[in-house]
């Protein structure tokens, strides 16, 4: 098969989506590697060392999306790759189609195979290829906040921490998944007043035992929501629907007018759509807007920002899958691994993802 990777064209996304250590165990198992030429540089991978493991190097993004046969991506194919969509054409990247109608209707008119990273899901009902950027979002999500606290970036002007003898910082964590553990663990390192908020009572117990009652665990209820965002500084949102569905929006406008002026609400969940009321995708150049006086910080790619760690991260975990898709065809490896048939969003013009046909009201086939 002809693998190919592509230069990230999103607004700030640094990230690529083959390593040279990647490259080079597709090339180890006998299939061709294209990689657009610098396509690596952001995250500090050099032409020559693709070249080195045996990939080919090629001058157009143009070029890798019409030969390969699977292109290897981070983020999801924008507008102006619309058109290198085909129906013999694997796409292997995120893709969030709960959130994004344009892209699932160029995916179901190309006829092309779109494989969704952020649907691959195990028997225990955990996302491997989730998991990493997750994992980085979640601790960017909790600096990102505290940062956005200071006064010269429009927040209130508390220190997370506070110092003896002044308030710390009241946060809430809506969702206790991988986003809301690792910006837990972010935030009581940092030493802010921090309440998680999720539906899972034995995860609620376990945190609570972790972290030896230094936080405050409640049950994720419309009640608790309102009360708990009402009374913080930081929001982090890390509320997820598994199967690719979009976000509740579980934080409502009407809360504002009771949060201290200059709270910062920092929406991880924006990829499927964002939990508030007001979430709308906005990038590292430009990262937040304020509505009602509470900042909202919304990049739809957080993990882009430090794109040598994620980078590594996140082929650690899609490899093994995009492996075994170049070594027997999407459709004899998604026969023998349910998991990775979970992560088929789009199949020849069908679409095959529960969550994303429940967004828009479109059929839900199989393959």
């Amino acid at each position: 098969m002809i693998v190919g990777t592509v230069k990230e064209i999103k607004n700030n996304e640094f990230r690529v989506g083959l390593t040279p250590s990647s490259a080079r165990e597709y090339v180890h198992h006998g299939h061709h590697v294209l990689i657009e030429a610098g396509a690596g540089l952001n995250s500090g991978f050099e032409d020559m060392l693709y070249e080195d493991v045996g990939a080919t190097i090629v001058k157009t993004a143009k070029e890798v999306w019409t030969r390969a046969d699977m292109v290897v991506k981070v983020k999801e194919p924008l507008e102006a790759e619309f058109p290198f969509l085909r129906e013999d054409l694997i796409v292997y990247t995120y893709l969030h189609l709960a959130a994004n109608r344009p892209l699932t209707d160029a995916l179901l008119a190309s006829g092309c195979k779109g494989v969704a990273y952020e649907t691959i899901m195990l028997d225990d009902h955990s996302l491997p290829c989730l998991k990493p950027m997750s994992e980085v979002a979640g601790r960017i999500g909790a600096i990102e906040g505290a940062k956005f606290l200071e006064k010269p970036f429009g927040g209130s002007g508390l220190l997370v921490s506070g110092v003896p003898g002044t308030e710390q910082a009241n946060v809430s964590i809506i969702g206790a998944g991988v986003v809301g553990e690792n910006a837990l663990k972010m935030l009581v390192g940092m030493g802010a007043r921090v309440t998680v908020l999720d539906v899972d009572l034995k995860k609620l117990t376990y945190l609570d035992e972790l972290y030896n009652n230094r936080i405050q665990t409640l049950y994720s209820s419309a009640d608790n929501i309102e009360m708990a965002v009402k009374r913080s500084d930081l929001v982090i949102s890390a509320v997820l629907l598994p199967g690719g569905a979009a976000a509740p929006k579980l934080i409502k406008r009407a809360f504002y007018k009771d949060m201290r002026p200059g709270s910062v609400i920092v929406d991880v969940a924006i990829d499927q759509g964002g939990s508030t009321e007001v979430s709308k995708p906005t990038y590292h150049d430009n990262p937040t807007f304020v509505v009602d006086g509470v900042t909202h910080y919304c990049v739809a790619n957080m993990p882009g920002a430090v794109p040598r760690t994620s980078t590594v991260a996140l082929n650690n975990a899609t490899l093994t899958y995009g492996l075994m898709i170049a070594d027997l065809g999407l459709e004899e490896a998604v026969k023998r691994s349910h998991p990775l048939k979970l992560g088929v969003n789009t199949y020849h013009g069908k679409c095959t993802c529960e969550g994303v046909c429940l967004a828009f009201d479109i059929p839900l086939q199989s393959m």
